[in-house]
């Protein structure tokens, strides 16, 4: 892999770990995958036997076409090194077609593109303060940050037993934060405008790059206390801006404007049709409300009484992202205020947005690492939202022989990071109080009940979602204390420019 190479450069350890991931990865390749994994085959077909008019149309599958049109192409250059694996994986009509040939190209092909992620994290290594840096390797800021990120459990399980691309994706995302720490905006802004192009649930997090860019780039200049010269702004830079997300747009979406396919697209893109709710209740707001409302239900009272529809008419979690009282104030504050309102926004979707998957929550944890090595308060966060948001991911792999896997990954992964953090600010007050501590050894017990416990109760057939609800719940409270603290944090936390000349 081209980014092995250079990660040579930032020392043998990288590498090293760099390789030690990717030989687990290819021994996780025999088990169990989901129906992702026919989701991204058919894709495969779609786009490599279908001319593009057909694309957005094509429903042969109940797995239809529905990411932007660069993920499309994607597909389309995958497909082009699928069939000479087997060509029958790229024929329309055979569905859930997994032959063992198959099987070892898709795996190897999400291992081959994580190749983009090897190297964002290696970016992102750089822009890390290594003030804190011990004596040690394993107590170096750098090291910990590429262990969270390479080693992520969620990432780990997400994409290389259930099947996804995710890492790819978070490796644009990853380097685009990386440009943007290193003050080169404009490939920020370029690779974060093809992100959106490869998968549109990164528009969550746009309000905080927009308005990162426009207070970091727009204006060039800050008065002696860091609060910004409003006479120093830049059209010239605006426009720029302007220009890099119409061309990317339009390179994206201009041949199905051509072809008069935009509402077909857009229909795909955004099916509000499905619902507010996805099958398995993402630990969010909703999962606490439909809690209460099951309990409200079943001692006979009416919910509507108390909270009116359940359903909105529209989805929250983009207009909360730009309505963030934050934003305008905490942008200015730097890389540090750009991460934390990157990932409240990430947070308030994953929190209100509609029919959102549990698997959205790795894109608060994954940037959430980078903020993880710098300040305690951020690192106790970042352990109380991992760890929560990692465990709800358990239902995702249902099969037996994963059990052990996932329950060993969880908690190797879980342990190194308490361990690493908790020493890089041994000097501080505890990451944990004791209410947290108890919360988090809670997971224990929840996972013993549900796995070990209730499939041998006679309520396994009657009350068979009482393992997924609980679950839900339970993560869902972890998880909005994570939101919430964060939130705090960042409204009280002093300006940095109060503080000290920037």
């Amino acid at each position: 892999m081209a980014a092995l190479g250079i990660a040579m450069g930032g020392g043998n350890w990288f590498s090293a770990l760099v390789l030690g991931v990717t030989l687990l990865k290819c021994l996780l390749i025999p088990t169990y995958h989901s129906t992702d994994f026919e989701v991204h085959r058919n894709w495969l077909a779609i786009t490599h036997s279908l001319p593009i008019s057909q694309w957005y149309y094509e429903a042969t599958s109940e797995w239809t076409l529905d990411y932007p049109p660069f993920f499309a192409w994607f597909e389309y250059a995958l497909s082009h090194v699928a069939k000479h694996f087997d060509q029958e994986m790229l024929n329309v009509h055979n569905l859930n077609y997994a032959s063992s040939k198959t099987l070892l190209f898709q795996r190897f092909s999400v291992i081959f593109t994580d190749a983009l992620f090897v190297y964002a994290v290696h970016e992102c290594c750089k822009c890390i303060d290594g003030k804190k840096a011990g004596k040690e390797l394993t107590e170096k800021p750098k090291f910990i940050l590429s262990v969270l990120l390479l080693w992520n459990f969620g990432l780990l399980i997400v994409d290389h037993i259930h099947f996804q691309y995710n890492g790819f994706l978070f490796g644009l995302m990853l380097l685009s934060i990386a440009r943007l720490l290193q003050k080169r905006h404009m490939e920020g802004a370029f690779l974060f405008a093809v992100l959106l192009h490869f998968k549109h649930i990164y528009l969550y997090v746009a309000p905080a790059y927009g308005i990162y860019l426009l207070r970091s780039y727009c204006f060039t200049a800050n008065k002696p206390d860091g609060s910004v010269r409003w006479n120093s702004f830049s059209f010239v830079r605006l426009i720029a801006l302007g220009l890099i997300v119409f061309l990317v747009s339009a390179l994206s979406l201009g041949p199905f404007l051509a072809l008069n396919q935009l509402p077909q697209v857009f229909s795909r893109l955004f099916p509000f049709k499905r619902g507010l709710c996805h099958a398995y209740w993402a630990p969010n707001f909703w999962a606490l409300y439909n809690a209460l409302d099951k309990v409200l239900s079943v001692i006979g009272i009416r919910n509507d009484k108390w909270f009116g529809s359940a359903v909105p008419t529209h989805s929250p979690s983009l207009r909360d992202s730009l309505d963030h009282p934050h934003l305008h104030s905490d942008c200015h504050l730097g890389s540090r205020g750009f991460l934390r309102c990157l990932i409240l926004c990430a947070l308030s979707s994953f929190m209100f947005g509609w029919h959102v998957h549990e698997k959205a929550i790795l894109l608060a944890v994954l940037p959430m690492s980078l903020l993880s090595v710098g300040k305690a308060g951020d690192a106790s966060i970042f352990l109380i939202l991992t760890t929560t948001g990692h465990y709800s991911l358990f239902p995702l792999l249902f099969t037996a022989p994963e059990l052990p896997i996932k329950i060993l990954l969880m908690l190797l992964f879980t342990i190194y990071s308490i361990s690493s953090l908790k020493t890089l600010f041994r000097k501080e007050k505890p990451l944990f109080n004791w209410m947290e501590t108890f919360y988090l050894l809670g997971l224990g017990p929840l996972e013993v009940f549900c796995e070990f416990v209730f499939p041998f109760t006679s309520w396994k057939l009657t009350y068979s979602f009482i393992p997924l609800f609980l679950t839900s719940v339970y993560c869902a409270v972890g998880i909005t204390y994570a939101w919430f603290k964060l939130y705090v944090s960042v409204l009280t936390d002093p300006p940095v420019g109060k503080t000290k000349k920037q």
